[in-house]
C-alpha cells in the first residue's frame, strides 16, 4: 500500500536511538522530508547521516522539548527549511523510576518525568499547529505506552505521565479536528531494547533470582501474540497514523503491545 508520504515535512523528537532512531528511518525510507529535534545533536548525527546518504532530505534542530521558546523555534527553524509542517510525530520520553511503589517516589522523581513526558509534547504540539491550522492539513502522534491504559505496580510515575499524555492527546483531537487535523496516540507495550532488557528485566531477574532472558520471558507471556513488540512495530503504527490511510481516526490509543492492554 503506498501510504503517499513522499515529499511530506515531518518533525520526529528522541530521534538519537531506540524507537524513534526507528520511525526517524521508516518515514525516511517513505520518502519524508525530515526535521529531527533532541538536545544532544551529536547523538542524532549518526542516525541524520545514515538516512542522508540513502537520499533523505534531513535536518537536525537542537531543541529542549521542555522549554516552550526552545520548541517554537525549532518549529520556525523547520518551516523555514522545508517551507511547512506536516507531520509530528513525539517519540521523546523517559522511563521514570523503575521497581519503585508510589510512597517511595520522590516528588522530585514524579516531576521530572511528567515534565519529560507531558510538557513536551504539549509544547512541541503548541509550536507546529499554529501552521497546520492555517492550511487545514495535520497529523500529529504522540508515542505513549500501555501503562498509560492500565497502570502499573512500581511505575506509577511513569503510568501517570502517559496516562495524562492521553488526555492532551484527546483534548487537542476534539480541538482541531474541525481544521483538518488529526491527533493520535499509539502506546507500545514492552518494546524490546537496551532499556528494556538492562532495566525492566534486570529489574525483575534480581527481585525473583531468575535471569534477564526468563524474565523477557515471563513479559512475554503475559501477552496475546506471546511476544514483546520491536522498535519496527512501533514505527509502522506511526506510519499508518500520520498517513492518509487513518484519515478519519482521531483521538484514539493505539496500543502495540501484541495483546496486554485489552485483556
Amino acid at each position: 500500500m503506498d501510504l503517499k508520504l513522499q515529499d511530506r515535512v515531518a518533525i520526529i523528537t528522541g530521534p538519537a536511538k531506540g524507537m524513534g532512531a526507528a520511525v526517524t528511518r521508516a518515514f525516511a525510507a517513505e520518502g519524508c522530508k525530515l526535521s529531527l529535534l533532541g538536545r544532544d545533536v551529536e547523538a542524532i548525527a549518526p542516525v541524520a547521516e545514515e538516512i542522508r546518504l540513502k537520499g533523505a532530505d534531513v535536518i537536525v534542530v537542537p531543541c529542549d522539548l521542555t522549554d516552550p521558546e526552545a520548541c517554537e523555534a525549532a518549529a520556525s527553524r523547520t518551516v523555514e527549511a522545508f517551507g511547512t509542517v506536516d507531520i509530528l510525530v513525539n517519540v521523546a520520553g523517559g522511563s521514570g523510576p523503575i521497581g519503585k511503589t508510589g510512597v517511595e517516589t520522590t516528588p522530585e522523581e514524579f516531576d521530572d518525568i511528567v515534565t519529560l513526558n507531558m510538557h513536551g509534547c504539549f509544547h512541541t504540539m503548541r509550536a507546529v499547529l499554529p501552521a497546520m491550522i492555517d492550511k487545514r492539513y495535520g497529523k500529529i502522534v504522540n508515542v505513549g505506552g500501555t501503562f498509560g491504559m492500565r497502570g502499573r505496580a512500581g511505575r506509577m510515575a511513569y503510568s501517570a505521565s502517559k496516562w495524562g499524555l492521553r488526555g492532551i492527546t484527546k483534548s487537542f483531537a476534539l480541538e482541531v479536528g474541525v481544521h483538518n487535523i488529526n491527533v493520535n496516540c499509539v502506546a507500545p507495550g514492552m518494546v524490546d531494547g537496551p532499556r528494556f532488557r538492562d532495566k525492566v528485566c534486570a529489574d525483575m531477574a534480581k527481585k525473583l533470582n531468575i535471569t534477564v532472558e526468563e524474565a523477557m520471558e515471563r513479559h512475554a507471556a503475559d501477552y496475546a501474540l506471546k511476544r514483546v513488540t520491536t522498535d519496527e512495530d512501533v514505527a509502522n503504527a506511526c506510519l499508518f497514523l500520520a498517513s492518509d490511510v487513518s484519515r478519519q481516526l482521531t483521538g484514539v490509543d493505539m496500543p502495540v503491545d501484541g495483546g496486554w492492554a485489552m485483556l
